[in-house]
């Protein structure tokens, strides 16, 4: 500002100096005054400075920005990272602090990489053998549709489970520290084809726990009788189950235990270890996920009643549409921490059925089934089934001996125990305990460990249950 008004001096100094000239007009000629010029002149150049201070102004409200996004980015790069060790992925954690650029001058991250370090080393090792595995049907929206007293009701109140009694599972199984983890974390394949043991790395009182789901495939006997329909992705891109109303209408929400598990763990990420979700146990002759995907819908060959009916009211029905819909959501699922096993494309019993008629199942799974839900290792067996005794498969078991060649390595049948674990250096074999009307009903204290069944139990099932 100084310069300037020395610049304001100086042109005054100089038009008084040059006012009688001749080179200049007179005053008369002239239609501004010296005070007026001398007015102008000062504005003139105060109005010059102006660009520089808006510049200044702009540059401090760029860094104030700058700054505020940098903080906002550090924030958001915590979250990630307490998320990740809320899920007991402390190296992950502490791997995407450690990676930031500022992360030598960030006392926050380095105080949260202190913390994380110090949780991870109060870690335990799991014993595998201890691993408890749980297993529903698809979950019971409306008890007044699914017990109304038709020939489907008691085989629903048997092994299906309501929402009400699911919810009320889940929120117990938390709070007694239970964890959700994989086959694949008990075992792993190695490259030779050979098992390796698993390592399980988990705080003092928390206890890992495998869960799954039998026939998402909302066969087409279970219309209307109050369940989900199928699986959907919303306008998020979130996992959700239709159900179809009364009047037709169909709403989409958290219906079946797919949305329910991914909303629970939403909100209580540390029941979930490193993301894990469930296992869904597919069949494939009704199609996946609620699309009918098998290729029956498309050649109209060998079709059962169920399904010839379906066509005759969906004239317009798109097989490939079907296909490509079903697949985008099962890739959904398995980036938030699914996975799926095969239950044998038709329902088979894999104890009474004959080693040939379970190869010509499963080359239907692979064909109409893996592609939309990928290739699978593991197969958990229908009925309670299994292909072995509790001794343990051997070479000469015509149908391990398939099975294995086929790729598989994780066996799972029905057993009440609270675990039941047989690892070899082949596979890995787990017992599946079933938390639904039956054994809540008849045997409530096998469940102890897991919930209080008697205030678990859905008062609109219908009493007794039927007994098998």
């Amino acid at each position: 500002m100084k310069k300037y008004a020395a610049m304001i001096i100086a042109m005054i100094c100089v038009m008084t100096l040059a006012g009688g000239c001749a080179l200049l007009p007179f005053s008369e000629d002239n239609p501004l005054t010296k005070e007026q010029e001398t007015a102008k002149i000062s504005e003139e150049v105060q109005n010059s400075s102006e660009p520089d201070e808006t510049e200044e102004t702009e540059k401090t409200e760029k860094t104030e920005k700058k700054e505020k996004e940098d903080q906002e980015e550090d924030s958001s790069i915590l979250d990630e990272a307490e998320k990740l060790a809320a899920m007991y992925d402390y190296d992950g954690a502490i791997q995407l602090l450690k990676e930031q650029p500022d992360y030598e001058t960030n006392t926050g991250m380095q105080e949260a990489v202190t913390e994380y370090t110090k949780t991870k080393e109060s870690c335990e090792e799991y014993p595998l053998e201890d691993i408890t595995h749980v297993f529903f049907h698809i979950l019971v929206k409306d008890p007044t549709k699914a017990f109304d007293g038709d020939y489907k009701a008691d085989g629903y109140n048997q092994v299906m489970t309501t929402i009400k009694e699911f919810n009320k599972i889940m929120e117990s199984m938390y709070e007694k520290g239970y964890v959700l983890v994989s086959l694949h974390d008990m075992a792993t394949v190695n490259e030779d084809g050979t098992m390796s043991p698993g390592k399980i790395m988990l705080p003092p009182g928390k206890k890992p726990f495998v869960l799954s789901q039998d026939d998402v495939s909302y066969y087409h006997y279970m219309d209307g009788d109050g369940m989900a329909s199928r699986l959907v992705l919303d306008e998020d891109g979130k996992v959700k189950a239709e159900y179809v109303e009364d009047d037709g209408s169909v709403s989409v929400g958290d219906y079946d235990l797919v949305p329910l598990l991914d909303s629970f763990v939403e909100k209580h990420p540390d029941f979930s270890y490193h993301g894990r979700k469930g296992t869904l146990a597919m069949t494939g002759y009704n199609g996946v996920l609620g699309y009918r995907t098998d290729i029956a819908y498309k050649t109209k060959e060998n079709l059962s009643d169920d399904q010839r009916e379906f066509l005759k009211d969906h004239p317009d029905f798109d097989y490939e549409e079907e296909v490509a819909q079903a697949k985008k959501v099962a890739d959904a699922m398995k980036k938030n921490g699914w996975e799926f096993a095969s239950h044998t494309w038709g329902h088979l019993n894999a104890e009474t059925d004959s080693a040939e008629k379970l190869k010509t199942d499963n080359e239907k799974w692979e064909s109409y089934v893996a592609p939309i839900l990928g290739k699978t290792d593991m197969i958990f067996f229908a009925f309670g089934a299994d292909i072995g005794s509790w001794e343990g498969y051997s070479d000469d078991n015509a149908k391990y001996a398939y099975y294995e060649s086929r790729g598989y390595r994780y066996y799972c049948n029905v057993d009440s125990s609270q675990h039941w674990v047989q690892l070899t250096d082949s596979y890995l074999r787990q017992g599946r305990r079933n938390l639904d009307g039956y054994r809540m009903y008849y045997n409530p204290e096998m469940l102890a460990d897991l919930f209080d069944a008697e205030e678990v139990f859905d008062s609109a099932r219908p009493t007794p249950v039927p007994e098998m």
